[in-house]
């Protein structure tokens, strides 16, 4: 995981929750912790990492992660020990 990972990593689990991290430096974030992005129907991608399948809906129009989405990342990531 390199320095820009981290600081995303440390974002997620910043408090208050943040609303404005960007949905690319997530998506760069599970890729660079092993996990994998497939495409789905309309703005939907599945996330696939340690060895779960998540569906996540993409931003739009404006790509910053809402708040409700932060906090589902961070409960998944603190389930499997993954911490800032």
């Amino acid at each position: 995981m390199n320095r820009k990972h981290r600081k995303t990593l440390e974002h997620i689990y910043s408090r208050p929750v943040r609303a404005n991290i960007k949905w690319t430096d997530i998506e760069s974030l599970f890729i660079a912790l092993g996990g994998e992005i497939t495409e789905r129907q309309g703005s939907r991608v599945a996330v696939i990492l340690f060895d779960e399948v998540h569906m996540f809906q993409r931003p739009h129009p404006s790509p910053e992660t809402d708040k409700g989405a932060v906090v589902s990342f961070r409960k998944w990531l603190e389930i499997h020990g993954v911490r800032p």
